[in-house]
């Protein structure tokens, strides 16, 4: 089988989400996929411990998703063997008074990974190109605009713009961006608001609101197309990684994150001649004790 999913979702040129199907797995099968998932984990282990000792680059991730899609236990099961020292993982929820007081990417730009670390965002600032447009009064909060009426196609063009140059400025100051949008299916984001009711174990995962959200599924669908199309570019892709499988997309997601490191180049640090001179003299000096 395939077992190489890397550039099988990425986006280049002109992307229609009906060209893309959710459940997707090509030959893929569910224990070759947790074989492959272990596997992966080591390569991705070791591959975050050079990225923290070369500590001139950092990966940004930016995960985006309709509820249900399996955000939180994609994080779980990729990046659970990971060093917590070299990985930070961000979650954005309605912003609160003090970053509305901000412009709308300055809660996103304090979050950023350091050099030598993956930060992971869990929703991003392309919240305010998603649920903003699908709910524009949401923008009223930032204090600038007086009504609805100034959200027209200027605007959202504005926001575009300003994601773009804000990445494309990370990147090139040694951040590297992968931007992965889970596709489920309307039928399984159904499948799974009925797993959490009926398990008293996942109650806790269900809010009304979410029915609300779901009925405007069309607008939502509407906003990813136009934000993935605005916005995938060369140095900041997206890829579109079919979720009605979750192993599926945690396979596809981490081969992503892998190849994306691997693409850096990274080195542990080479010693100096007197450093590595005082090693030897530390060595003598702890077999001699």
């Amino acid at each position: 089988m395939n077992a190489d999913f890397t550039d099988d979702f990425i986006i280049k040129g002109k992307f229609s989400l009906k060209d893309f199907d959710t459940e997707y797995k090509g030959k893929f099968e569910k224990a070759d996929g947790k074989k492959m998932l272990e596997e992966e984990h080591e390569n991705l282990h070791a591959l975050q411990e050079k990225l923290y000792a070369d500590g001139s680059k950092s990966l940004l991730i930016v995960l985006q998703a309709m509820d249900a899609a399996g955000k939180d236990s994609l994080i779980e099961h990729v990046f659970g063997g990971v060093n917590p020292q070299g990985c930070e993982v961000t979650s954005f929820k309605t912003p609160n008074d003090q970053e509305y007081n901000h412009d709308f990417l300055w809660r996103h730009y304090i979050a950023l990974p350091p050099k030598g670390k993956i930060g992971i965002f869990n929703r991003s600032h392309y919240e305010s190109v998603l649920v903003c447009k699908v709910h524009p009064e949401y923008n009223l909060s930032e204090k600038v605009w007086k009504s609805v009426d100034d959200f027209d196609e200027k605007f959202w063009e504005s926001r575009y713009d300003s994601i773009r140059n804000f990445e494309k400025h990370l990147t090139d100051n040694g951040t590297t961006i992968i931007k992965i949008f889970l596709n489920v299916s309307q039928k399984e984001q159904k499948k799974r608001f009925l797993d959490r009711i009926n398990e008293p174990e996942k109650n806790w995962k269900f809010a009304a609101a979410d029915l609300s959200e779901r009925a405007l599924w069309g607008n939502y669908m509407d906003a990813y197309e136009i934000a993935i199309n605005e916005t995938s570019k060369d140095h900041a892709p997206w890829h579109v990684i079919p979720a009605d499988s979750k192993l599926f997309a945690r396979v596809a997601a981490i081969q992503v994150i892998i190849n994306a490191l691997e693409k850096m180049d990274l080195k542990f640090p080479t010693l100096s001649k007197e450093e590595t001179e005082g090693l030897e003299d530390a060595k003598k000096q702890l077999e001699n004790e």
